[in-house]
């Protein structure tokens, strides 16, 4: 606050704030004083105690005044001026509190400070009378561990008791007695305690009277969507309840079960005996009590009544009578439909009433049983226990339970006395088994739940325990807003019946409230709940019983309390509608009202009619802060008055019949009110240039807002959504949406007027208004309403609730005129609820006004004085928005009422609006017919073309305009684009042509945005764009089109067609995602077709070509087929592999090679999995045909010429065991015709042969046996002849490599641009880049990198050399490692296409030449694919002349110069004669042999005395592990191994370890080595190993 009296653009001096002013209670006349002794310092806050106060100034300053005898000084104990309160100089102090006689002072830091009287231990201090100065209060949560120091909001002070609210919304309290609401009985209690029953509650605010004590809690949120069970299990009480307000029905399932948890004996026990003297009485005589008013209840004249309501609840089965006794209720309200006579009942209970209130007085004693009635009851309790009603029923009847069970039970209060009912609790501790909802009758059923359950308050699970009348829980528990006699009449049948016929209606107007706003704005949905000494009825619950424990006050619920204050002995509760509601002691008046009985809240009858927006409660009396017309606050004064001299009244004291206005208008504004015992003080404002007038002004305006539109909700919005037959479904969810919205709006309204009356009781800072921080709030809700009532009213909703509603509105037409401010008495009644729905918008007007008032209080330069104009600005600008939103939903009406009928009902709906339409005829279509009628119709969604009785829709998301150029012909015309359709439109005038191209464009770009609700506020977004953008995303459905025809796309649009990234879906299940390009599939995209007879769907992802597959992709079949491969036109065409069957399906097989049109062609292999059979040749027409090669899983080898998938004519065949035919051949493995068989062992048959291979053969022929000593040239002759009737090896994957060359651009291979060829390659990269963004965790982190370092092409043109050798080297090895260059494709695919051929079946010795012949084509056209790119590269096989010295190697531990292949595998042979070590070649000396690895040989050698393959692996680990030790020791720095230097090394160990039967030792671990080992770091150390020992075996001996 320093900085505000500095500030020079502060329009207040600060010496016109919080001024002092001081009268006398009791006295009306008398003018206030200012506080003597007070110097200027502004006083935010007071407190008043019997004879002392104290002040809290605006630079957080504490100043005690009055009598104050626990001074030290005597000087002090009653100073003539307030004294500075020294202990607390240096805390900035934010509240202070006082009780009778002692004070409280909180920091902001949330530190409590306590001095004064401390004979209760009101100030926390033990065995103290008095504490002299402010002492620090340590409060901390023994829960948490550590204990954290609870941070403390705000101070309630009572006579002997002190409450604080911790910032968590708990409540601590110390002092003395029951107000304290802690489960003790020890007194005082000197260190702060937590309220437990209250802990887990949202606790808005504390309050302390002289010995009782209020809280405001924040309601629970409703529990919905659970199951509940019927009845609160403890408390018996219906979870679900009804209530009645002022004219409908709330239905509640908050039930808060009022009673805590069960006290164990002995503790109840010691509490009984040291608050109250144990009762006398025995067990019996308090059965007979409960038996009496329990059956007392039922009235006589529904006696009939009395044997069928017998009903036993029951929760567990009964097994004895006693439990039947237990169990069994005798209650009205369950189970009857309603009462026979609501007349007879309430006389009834009248009498009731009155004979046991007349009992009371007359001996104080509990009134005998009337015995008969007892007698008359008992028999019915042993009918046989039935199943309980259902809730719901119960609902019906529950008003009329409180007219039975519950209300003479309260009245029958003040006949059990407190004693006994801790008596009662002491002797007959509760049992949990007791079922819910039953009240019993004889000693054994003194286990009544309802009785004597104490119960967990049921929305939170925390210890606490309470002992409260059970009477008053009985009252309590249907949750009746006045369960008194007096108020019988309330329960009127018509409710009743209501409640019978329960309806969704009625329960939409429970405001939906915003979690947005409850977090910013102070909570409207609140419950008060008291404790502490109630004998002045000061707790409200009807009675004058103490209550040890929090309770809720039932009554007050729904009433929107906002601030709760005690006096002496009476409370007061202000609500958001500005009424006080007062209860407890009214000896003088002090109330407000002269009702009967005040145990109960009630309204206080201020007698202003505006409202009353803060109070303060003295010791007997009230002071009401009301609102006036001119906004300056009034104070009412109502309690004491002391007599004036010249009254000759017997009594000392009167009071005031009705609160009484005082004049002190001329004091400035009144900010706030503190009372005490005889006096009490305002702090006031003087309204210096109309900045403190601007701010009440926008206070009061808004409470009485609130108030207006609360009574709008209620007595209009209410009775509209009960009537019946308000018209079509729609029209209902109409109403229902503008009422739950009105709701919203309301609510918020009610928020913020409750925290203007406390913005206005604080520091007053203009820029803390909610109104200016979270200005979105308002402006939100405003709009959201206006749209719901517009959509209404463009529905023709008025109209619509002009017949239902005839009646209800001619009854109240006054309060209509009156709500809605018409004078004008002819007004039609409909033109007046209209005016009623839009009331809220003007509210604007008025914000916008004062905010501006407020901002010439400031310094134009100032920033308060900007944001205060910006955001009036802005509600203005809302509110005209809204106006014109208003005449937009009016013009749309009445065109509806003039459009044809049949049109009307497809093309009306709430949310479009009419911009412009064309009845003038002054557009019309171009070339369209003579007689045609063309009506053009412009919402803000569509624009809509109506023919005489046919109209098409085209949404405006979807649609093009242009203005077509005059040259063109058509003067004046218009060119419209929609998906579908192209046409123009003629104007008349080229003014109109103007007209209709903006309001098109304008409405275009709106649809786009979907902002077309929201007013121009914010930034930037009240520019409208020249003209709506050409590329937009849309969704449309196609109607048309006949490939697309109901088909929806979803996605990107370019001048009328689908052009980029979008979803194409069709209604029969096909859909299409990925890229397009002027309307059809291009680029990119996943395409699923499903097929309805296997139930699957066929699914292809890869790339397409105006509208068609096209380039590489994977199809999907749903049989279970897939092909990845190249497509053209929507066919497999190029390269592809076609896998059929999973491994355990009836027929797998895999297809790779060339494709054209759909069919096999060209080279391919088919391995046909089932057979066992691989085919390699050429294909036609989807059949072998052509050369080929078959091998089997036997050994077969078979190659010849092939015909319809058969082998034909010539071929050769070749089995495991080297036996050979050449020959004819007819069918598979059929030989048929000439032909040479030969043996393994040379001998061979020539001749005739026929029958099948592996069965008897035929043969009619010669049998040679070659003499041995012949020539060895002949017999290899026919393994030459191999592979000469395959297919040779250039002929191979010919396809493969032509897609790479088309790739590159170039039509055949070698032929075309190089610079071409180089621009295809960036733009793959980039493509393939783009593509992979989408899904980054395709490509690796390395991949990346080495994409972008294929961005740069190597050198390669001009003179060549060794460095662009490398260059170029290193180039294509990076290009050869990713996928997504064209090169490294190749590769991939040439990988794949290998390991396809050569894997399984494949992998037969006699393939062996074929397989080489091929790397070696592949490396061929690879190169020839390389020299292309790189034209500079010389000719293969030659040399590269050296420019420059070779660069050094990777330097490597072990260099070998010699062979390591040595011909000899003596260890010396594989011992390297030099070494280069870093770089530096040395001479190794034959001694070092000797010395090196030495440890590793050992180590090694150890693997023969193991005996486990896991020993024998860990040996060998070890063996690794010392080698590398030696290594790291002669070399000092961390070194990785290759595989290259390894090898020799370990081999050479492996020699020098001599390990005698090594082969057996490898078979051993290889045989018995656990799997999961094989690729760990053993598994490759053992291959180490074997490779060591297999290279041993092939080294031969010189």
């Amino acid at each position: 606050m320093d900085s505000k009296k500095k500030s020079s653009t502060e329009a207040e001096g600060s010496k016109e704030r919080g001024l002092v002013h001081v009268w006398q209670a009791g006295s009306c006349s008398v003018t206030p004083e200012r506080l003597p002794g007070w110097g200027g310092k502004t006083v935010l806050h007071a407190a008043l105690g019997v004879r002392h106060g104290v002040l809290l100034t605006e630079d957080g300053e504490v100043y005690s005044f009055g009598t104050l005898p626990w001074r030290s000084e005597p000087a002090e104990t009653c100073p003539s001026n307030p004294i500075l309160e020294s202990a607390l100089v240096g805390q900035y102090v934010v509240t202070v509190a006082t009780g009778s006689f002692h004070t409280g002072a909180v920091t902001d830091s949330g530190v409590v400070y306590m001095w004064g009287e401390n004979s209760s231990g009101q100030c926390a201090v033990a065995n103290q009378p008095y504490v002299p100065e402010p002492n620090p209060v340590s409060i901390s949560d023994s829960e948490t561990s550590p204990l954290l120091a609870v941070r403390i909001l705000q101070l309630a002070c009572g006579e002997e008791h002190t409450l604080a609210l911790s910032l968590s919304r708990e409540i601590w309290a110390w002092g003395t007695g029951c107000q304290l609401g802690l489960i003790t009985t020890t007194f005082p209690v000197t260190k702060p305690q937590k309220v437990e029953h209250l802990a887990g509650r949202v606790v808005l605010q504390v309050a302390c009277g002289a010995f009782h004590s209020l809280a405001l809690v924040q309601c629970l949120p409703s529990q919905d969507l659970k199951p509940v069970p019927e009845r609160c299990n403890q408390c018996s009480q219906l979870l679900i309840t009804m209530t009645d307000k002022e004219d409908h029905v709330i239905i509640s399932d908050s039930h808060c079960c009022p009673l805590g948890v069960t006290l164990s004996e002995s503790q109840a026990e010691i509490q009984a005996s040291t608050t109250i003297s144990p009762s006398s009485e025995t067990l019996d005589s308090q059965g007979e009590v409960f038996e009496n008013t329990l059956v007392q209840n039922e009235p006589p004249a529904a006696t009939e009544l009395n044997v069928g309501n017998v009903q036993t609840t029951s929760v567990q089965p009964t097994s004895s009578p006693q439990d039947i006794m237990g169990t069994t209720e005798v209650s009205s309200a369950r189970s009857t439909p309603s009462y026979p006579d609501t007349q007879a009942v309430n006389e009834y209970v009248q009498k009731l009433s009155d004979h046991s209130v007349r009992e009371n007085s007359e001996n104080g004693e509990k009134p005998m049983p009337s015995q008969p009635l007892v007698e008359e009851a008992i028999p019915n309790l042993h009918s046989p226990p039935t199943t309980s009603t259902s809730a719901l029923n119960s609902l019906v009847v529950s008003c009329a339970s409180a007219v039975g069970v519950r209300v003479a039970a309260t009245y029958e209060a003040g006949a059990l006395s407190l004693k006994k009912v801790m008596n009662f609790y002491s002797t007959a501790p509760c049992e949990p088994g007791a079922p819910a909802g039953s009240s019993s009758i004889g000693p054994e059923g003194l286990k009544d739940s309802r009785e004597e359950q104490v119960k967990q308050e049921s929305m939170q699970g925390k210890k606490s325990s309470s002992l409260v009348d059970i009477r008053e829980e009985e009252s309590e528990g249907g949750s009746r807003r006045l369960s008194l006699p007096g108020l019988l009449s309330q329960v009127s049948p018509r409710l009743l019946r209501k409640a019978a016929r329960v309806k969704t209606r009625t329960v939409v107007l429970t405001p939906t409230y915003s979690g947005e706003a409850d977090a910013l704005l102070p909570s409207l949905r609140t419950e008060v709940w008291t404790w502490g000494k109630g004998k002045e009825g000061q707790l409200g619950h009807g009675d004058v019983l103490p209550r040890l424990q929090p309770l809720c006050v039932k009554c007050l619920d729904g009433k929107e309390v906002i601030h709760l204050e005690a006096g002496g002995y009476h409370s007061l509760a202000l609500t958001a509608k500005s009424q006080v509601y007062s209860w407890g002691s009214n000896t003088f008046g002090q109330l407000g009202h002269s009702d009967f009985p005040t145990t109960v809240p009630r309204l206080a009858k201020v007698n202003s009619e505006n409202g009353v927006w803060s109070v303060a409660a003295g010791q007997d009396y009230s002071l009401f802060l009301v609102d006036t017309e001119d906004f300056q606050p009034g104070l009412c004064y109502s309690g004491r008055q002391d007599p004036t001299e010249g009254d000759s009244l017997p009594e000392n004291h009167s009071g005031t019949k009705m609160p009484v206005l005082l004049s002190c208008s001329k004091l400035g504004y009144i900010s706030r009110v503190t009372a005490g015992k005889d006096s009490y003080l305002a702090l006031v404002d003087k309204n210096i240039m109309g900045y403190i007038a601007s701010l009440h002004e926008l206070a009061t305006t808004e409470r009485r807002f609130y108030s207006k539109l609360s009574d709008i909700k209620s007595q209009i919005l209410r009775p509209l959504l009960g009537l019946e037959n308000l018209g079509t479904a729609n029209t209902v969810q109409l109403l229902q949406e503008v009422a739950s919205r009105f709701s919203k709006l309301c609510y918020l309204i009610g928020q913020h007027g409750t925290s203007l009356s406390s913005f206005l009781q604080g520091i007053k800072e203009a820029r803390s208004l909610v109104i200016l921080k979270h200005a979105s709030l308002f402006l939100d809700s405003y709009t959201e309403y206006c749209t719901s009532v517009t959509n209404f009213l463009v529905m023709g909703g008025f109209q619509l609730l002009a017949k239902p509603a005839i009646d209800f509105l001619n009854k109240n037409q006054e309060l209509l005129q009156d709500l809605s401010e018409v004078d004008d008495e002819n007004t039609q009644l409909m033109e007046i609820l209209n005016t009623l729905f839009f009331l809220p918008i003007r509210r604007l007007h008025n914000y916008a006004k004062v905010l501006l008032k407020l901002a010439t209080c400031f310094e134009v330069t100032s920033p308060e004085y900007q944001k205060l104009q910006d955001s009036s600005s802005c509600y203005e600008s809302l509110a005209l928005h809204l106006g014109r939103k208003r005449k937009e939903a009016e013009y749309t009406l009445s065109f509806w009422k003039t459009f044809p009928g049949k049109m009307t009902d497809s093309l009306r709906k709430p949310e479009r609006r009419l911009l412009c339409e064309s009845s003038n005829r002054a557009l019309s279509l171009q070339h369209a017919g003579r007689f045609s009628v063309n009506w053009f119709i412009l919402f803000n969604d569509a624009l809509v073309h109506a023919q005489f009785s046919t109209h098409h829709v085209f949404p405006l998301a979807t649609l093009w305009a242009e203005p077509l150029s005059e040259e063109a012909g058509g003067v004046n015309g218009l060119k419209i684009t929609t998906p579908e359709e192209q046409f123009t439109l003629v104007s008349s005038t080229p003014q109109e042509k103007t007209k209709w191209l903006r309001a098109i464009s304008q409405a275009v770009d709106q649809a786009l945005r979907g902002m077309s609700d929201l007013p121009p506020y914010g930034s930037g977004s009240s520019i409208q764009r020249q003209e709506p953008p050409i590329s937009r995303s849309a969704k449309y459905t196609f109607y048309k089109d006949p490939r697309l025809k109901d088909a929806t796309y979803d996605g990107r649009w370019l001048s009328g067609k689908p052009h980029g990234r979008g979803v194409l879906k069709w209604p029969d299940g096909k859909m299409y995602s990925g890229m397009f390009r002027n309307g059809l599939e291009d680029g990119y995209g996943e395409y699923r077709i499903p097929n309805k007879a296997l139930n699957k769907e066929d699914h292809y992802v890869g790339h397409w070509k105006e509208g068609k597959m096209c380039g590489q992709g994977v199809y999907s079949y749903a049989s279970g087929e897939v092909f990845e491969g190249c497509f053209q036109d929507n066919m497999r065409h190029g390269h592809g592999l076609l896998r059929s069957g999973k491994l355990t399906s009836s027929s797998p097989s895999m297809f790779i090679g060339q494709w054209v049109m759909d069919k096999k062609a060209g080279y391919g292999v088919f391995d046909d999995i089932t057979r066992g059979e691989k085919y390699m040749g050429l294909w036609q027409d989807d059949v072998c045909q052509g050369n080929g090669v078959v091998v089997t899983q036997f050994g077969l080898y078979y190659e010849g010429n092939f015909h319809l998938n058969k082998m034909m004519g010539n071929g050769v065949l070749l089995s495991e065991d080297d036996t050979i035919y050449e020959g004819e051949f007819s069918d598979d493995w059929t030989l048929s015709g000439k032909g040479t068989l030969t043996m393994p062992n040379g001998d061979y048959i020539e001749g005739y042969f026929s029958g099948e291979w592996g069965s008897g053969i035929k043969i009619t022929g010669t049998y040679f046996k070659p003499s041995l000593y012949e020539s060895d040239k002949d017999r290899p002759k026919a393994f030459r002849k191999l592979g000469n009737l395959a297919v040779p090896a250039d002929e191979k994957w010919k396809a493969v490599f032509d897609e790479c060359w088309h790739q590159l651009g170039c039509e055949n291979p070698g032929q075309g641009e190089v610079w071409k060829a180089w621009d295809n390659i960036a733009v793959a990269l980039t493509t393939n880049r783009r593509q992979h963004r989408d899904s980054p965790e395709i490509l690796s982190r390395s991949q990346t990198q080495t994409l972008e370092s294929l961005e740069f092409i190597p050198q390669h043109v001009g003179a060549f050399s060794v460095e662009k050798y490398d260059d170029i080297k290193k180039y294509l090895i990076k290009a050869c490692d990713t996928p997504l260059h064209p090169l490294g494709r190749l590769v991939e695919t040439l990988v794949a296409v290998y390991r396809m051929t050569y894997v399984g079946v494949g992998a037969n010795r006699r393939l062996l030449q074929e397989a080489v012949k091929e790397i070696k084509s592949y490396l061929k056209r690879i190169f020839q694919l390389v020299r292309f790119l790189f034209p500079e590269l010389p000719e293969e096989g030659s040399t590269i002349p050296l420019t420059a010295p070779l660069p050094t190697e990777r330097k490597s531990f072990c260099t070998g110069k010699s062979d390591s292949r040595s011909e000899s595998p003596e260890p010396g042979k594989f011992w390297p004669v030099t070494l280069s070590v870093l770089g530096e070649s040395k001479k190794v000396l034959p001694t070092t042999k000797d010395a090196c690895f030495a440890s590793a040989v050992e180590c090694l050698q150890q693997i023969s005395t193991t005996f486990t393959p896991s020993d024998k692996l860990k040996v060998i680990q070890q063996t690794f592990e010392e080698i590398s030790q030696s290594v790291l020791a002669s070399l000092q720095e961390d070194f990785l191994w290759s595989m290259d230097d390894l090898f020799p090394v370990f081999l050479y160990v492996v020699l020098r370890a001599r390990i005698r039967n090594l082969g057996s030792e490898v078979h051993l671990i290889e045989d018995l080595m656990d799997p999961y080992l094989q690729h760990g770091e053993q598994g490759i150390m053992f291959t180490t190993l074997k490779a060591c020992y297999y290279q041993i075996q092939r080294e031969k001996l010189n």
